[in-house]
């Protein structure tokens, strides 16, 4: 009798809630390849949804986790303080550049609900400003920030907090030219402040420097300047959700330094301890030194595991290693636009470092070619690479792979990449 794959066995105790990309089951992982129940060995160019960005089970990292194992699992840093903790702690200020400190929870909805928390409380303000295509997270308070698939706020309006969207420039997209296009989202956010909530009301902005889920869309940098112009103005705090653009994956430690833009308050998950769960808010001193004590809290937060994991990441992304990840992404992106002019379906690539974005779109510019993209994905799942979509219509593959990944294995997906794109149309 045949044995069932994990993905048949998932369907008798599990709810179809959490959509997945795959019906894939894996049962090993190695730097940027993913071992399948079918001993085949894949190409993984999702990271766990831009998670493992050192690999899988980096020895490193494995090491640190084991060393901790021993010591300590869990001591709640409600209750005591331990090592791990404080080690990420200053290691992880030191390397954000300006006067911050840092608070630890599980996830990246819970550090960016901590971010809105902190603002919230120290502005004495309740009004809250977030973009279209923003992705912030699924708890309650961050649907209500969202603004990139209505499925992630349906059925909840009635008790999603207050928050005001206003429009993310789409250089891409946009019958404007980019200065044009910036100037138009301004405008909305100047409108805003004219007719339904006043700066002086407004506690906090919340951006993405670099969309994720809306697209892979990085922000213009006039465009976030002047948001921190206007935040400085009306003493509005700036966030920045660096949830899936921080640690390593646009090249730097986080896309702020690109930017070259200070938020008041950063958030942080994703590949902050490669795989353990684990998130941080990290904000200016003076806004943190006002957080009172048990105004915010959790069981979990900061576990020592998953602090241990967290310094080892830190000492792996030095400066060369952030120096690699920028020139790999040039080198994926030259392949992607050659591929660009063979295939006029894609019209746009876009992206810093290895958050690379491509669009597809019939010739005339005019329809997001969804159905084509999920059928690319199908194509380069058979050839053994695992591809995420993003974008409000699913019409933008997302390329990130570990940041480990080699110029080799890069030529290997733009060759799967042609294959399954010749395959699809």
């Amino acid at each position: 009798m045949k044995m069932k794959t994990l993905y048949e066995r998932s369907l008798a105790v599990l709810p179809p809630v959490a959509a997945r990309a795959t019906e894939l089951g894996v049962t090993k992982g190695r730097g940027i390849y993913l071992l399948g129940e079918d001993g085949q060995r894949y190409l993984d160019f999702a990271a766990g949804v831009g998670v493992v960005n050192c690999g899988h089970n980096h020895p490193k990292i494995v090491t640190a986790i084991e060393e901790q194992l021993q010591q300590l699992i869990h001591g709640g840093h409600n209750v005591v303080y331990y090592p791990s903790y404080i080690e990420l702690a200053e290691k992880l200020t030191k390397r954000v550049g300006q006067d911050y400190k840092a608070y630890f929870s599980n996830s990246g909805a819970e550090a960016n609900e901590g971010a809105v928390k902190l603002a919230l409380s120290v502005t004495k303000r309740n009004g809250i400003i977030a973009f279209s295509r923003s992705f912030h997270g699924r708890t309650l308070l961050t649907a209500a920030l969202t603004a990139s698939n209505a499925r992630y706020r349906q059925n909840y309006e009635g008790v999603l907090p207050p928050v005001y969207h206003v429009d993310f420039p789409d250089i891409d997209n946009s019958k404007l030219n980019e200065q044009q296009e910036i100037q138009r989202c301004l405008d909305q956010l100047q409108q805003l402040f004219t007719n339904i909530l006043t700066p002086q009301q407004t506690a906090c902005i919340i951006v993405e420097p670099v969309q994720g889920e809306g697209g892979y869309l990085p922000a213009p940098k006039s465009f976030l300047a002047e948001l921190r112009r206007i935040c400085d103005q009306y003493g509005i705090l700036l966030i920045f959700d660096e949830i899936q653009s921080g640690y390593g994956r646009t090249g730097y430690l986080f896309a702020k330094d690109y930017y070259g833009i200070e938020p008041d308050i950063l958030t942080a998950a994703k590949g902050i301890a490669n795989g353990l769960p684990l998130s941080a808010v990290l904000g200016k001193t003076k806004y943190m030194d006002q957080w009172l004590p048990g105004a915010h809290g959790g069981t979990f937060g900061g576990n020592p595991l998953a602090c241990a994991a967290g310094v080892a990441v830190l000492d792996i992304m030095d400066e060369e290693f952030l120096t690699t990840v920028r020139q790999k992404g040039e080198f994926f992106k030259q392949g992607l636009r050659q591929l660009q002019q063979k295939y006029p379906v894609i019209s746009s690539v876009r992206g810093l470092g290895l958050m690379i974005g491509v669009e597809f779109r019939s010739v005339d510019q005019k329809q997001p070619l969804t159905e084509l993209v999920a059928k690319i994905r199908q194509e380069a799942l058979k050839r053994k690479l695992i591809l995420l979509n993003c974008g409000v219509e699913h019409n933008v593959i997302r390329f990130i792979p570990p940041l480990i990944v080699e110029k080799n294995q890069l030529q290997q997906a733009l060759k799967i990449l042609d294959e399954s794109l010749a395959a699809s149309l």
